[in-house]
């Protein structure tokens, strides 16, 4: 089925206007969706309960209100909202051209394809191919559906992407998860190069990998069509807890060497690293039992000897 748009815009930088056409770039639809019924089939309504009396509420009977202390709401109506909307545009305005690696994948939120409409085929691909030459990108702002976005627009093979773009302050910051800053050896480093080179690829193929789940569950619906009972698979829970495993143990294991193929770079830097915590408290639990019986031992001798 042909793609259709879903806007027609205009993508404009300096004095150069070009008439493109909007699609969605991703696939919504091919998401697995259930409905919600009652056990003997029937679909069920959504309704929205006072929290105060339990009465249900019509939607002519609600009004939009931010908590700004608990349980402390302003209320907006409908044309206060609609006043604090952004006008809407069909202007993509670019600010700026941006090395293409400039804005972190963390930032990118839905993604758009660009085409180009009646009259723009020479300056759209014009700027697809300066774009590609100059190894930038373009940031614009663009005014859709009542909100301003900051959004960027890349090529892509004979094409351009609009990405919507988050704000600063709808991203977390990695600072607030106060990750642990732990030394690694050289020996470590260089084995764990050695791992990434041998299973390293040079692009990234998207056909090669399948949503293993919806493939379980669209076998599932074709058996519940076809009127056979689906038989639920427990899985084994592995006794004990999980097994520890030295650091560079894991990465030989990985890389296929055998510990006795070590280099002597290697094996005198891990002779001058500090034993790995895990091992310390795996060991201490051992000399203490250890201990234990050897006490009352211990008593026995000296009562002997007296």
């Amino acid at each position: 089925m042909a793609a259709r748009s879903i806007a027609s815009l205009t993508l404009s930088f300096g004095l150069v206007s070009i008439p493109v056409k909007l699609y969605t770039a991703t696939e919504s639809s091919a998401t697995i969706r259930f409905n919600l019924l009652t056990k003997d089939g029937q679909r069920v309504r959504q309704q929205y309960v006072s929290a105060r009396d339990e009465q249900v509420v019509d939607r002519s009977g609600m009004v939009k209100g931010y908590e700004f202390e608990k349980d402390r709401f302003v209320t907006f109506s409908p044309e206060e909202l609609k006043a604090l909307q952004e006008s809407p545009s069909h202007t993509i305005d670019i600010v700026a051209f941006i090395p293409e690696k400039a804005v972190d994948p963390i930032y990118y939120d839905k993604a758009y394809y660009l085409a180009p409409d009646k009259r723009g085929g020479k300056p759209y691909s014009l700027l697809v191919k300066a774009m590609r030459e100059s190894a930038r990108c373009a940031l614009a702002k663009w005014a859709w559906k009542g909100k301003q976005y900051v959004v960027q627009v890349r090529p892509l093979e004979d094409g351009l992407v609009l990405q919507q773009l988050l704000y600063a302050d709808e991203v977390r910051s990695l600072d607030d998860l106060d990750i642990e800053k732990v030394p690694v050896t050289d020996a470590e480093l260089k084995l764990a190069l050695q791992l990434i080179e041998q299973i390293s690829a040079d692009h990234y193929d998207p056909k090669e990998f399948e949503d293993e789940e919806k493939k379980r569950v669209l076998a599932a619906i074709d058996e519940k069509i076809a009127g056979k009972q689906i038989v639920v698979q427990e899985e084994e829970t592995p006794a004990g807890g999980a097994q520890v495993i030295d650091l560079m143990q894991a990465l030989r294991a990985s890389l296929g060497a055998k510990p006795s193929s070590k280099t002597k770079e290697a094996a005198a830097a891990e002779a001058e690293e500090p034993a790995p915590a895990v091992a310390r408290a795996r060991k201490a639990p051992r000399r203490a039992a250890a201990a234990a019986q050897e006490e009352p031992v211990a008593r026995a001798r000296a009562r002997s000897k007296k």
